[in-house]
């Protein structure tokens, strides 16, 4: 742990628990007994502290550009990536016996900090947030030309050409004991492409932009590259 956070921490089962996701728990106290309330609290934390770290590297840009640079930051894909550059899966791993999904990595990401702002109060954890985590496993100017919003892409083009893009919800389920949607995008009245995700939208985002490959409006050698998460640290 001390390798993780840099420091021994003098409460080291909140930090455990970190750990500990709802889906590998059969008590009924999973609130307690696992780290929701950890993430919780790390993302109202983290939301908070990127917040204003960007409104004091930027003060010449607009509330747009911040609140665009802020999704791109603490959105679930860019989260689960950093989380897996931090290694969160092998603790993971250790701590649930059960199968590992993507978006586990970005909950604990989130807990995590959720632990060390328990541990260390605001300060503490912005500085955490900021040197281990944006400082090292973030390219940040790269992220500012980035646009990762395919289903603002995708209507835009569909706009340009007299299309109508819907969205449907295909199926909700269970998924190790959390609701999982598979919706489509559909143009025209068209089924195009389907995604299925923890979050309603997310999925839609998956599924624009598997629209978007299939309409040849991006390939993977545009995508090429960590979308601004490094790849080393």
């Amino acid at each position: 742990m001390r390798s993780l956070i840099g420091f021994t921490p003098s409460k080291l089962s909140i930090f455990k628990l970190a750990f500990y996701h709802k889906s590998a728990s059969n008590d009924k106290m999973t609130a307690i007994t696992s780290n929701e309330r950890l993430e919780y609290l790390g993302d109202a934390v983290l939301g908070t502290i990127v917040a204003e770290y960007l409104f004091k590297k930027y003060p010449n840009k607009n509330e747009g550009f911040l609140t665009k640079m802020r999704s791109k930051i603490v959105k679930r894909q860019s989260l689960n990536q950093i989380a897996d550059k931090m290694g969160l899966d092998v603790i993971l791993n250790e701590y649930n016996q059960t199968r590992l999904s993507r978006s586990m990595l970005g909950n604990a990401l989130e807990a995590l900090v959720g632990a060390v702002y328990l541990e260390c109060g605001y300060d503490g954890t912005k500085r955490y947030v900021i040197d281990k985590i944006l400082r090292s496993y973030l390219d940040i100017h790269e992220l500012e030309e980035y646009d990762d919003n395919y289903k603002s892409q995708l209507l835009e083009h569909c706009q340009k050409n007299g299309q109508v893009v819907t969205y449907k919800m295909l199926a909700k389920y269970k998924f190790d004991k959390r609701d999982r949607f598979k919706v489509a995008v559909m143009i025209d009245g068209k089924k195009l492409a389907t995604a299925d995700d923890f979050n309603k939208k997310s999925a839609e985002q998956t599924a624009s932009e598997k629209a978007m490959h299939i309409l040849g409006l991006i390939t993977k050698a545009n995508q090429k590259g960590n979308k601004g998460v490094r790849a080393n640290a």
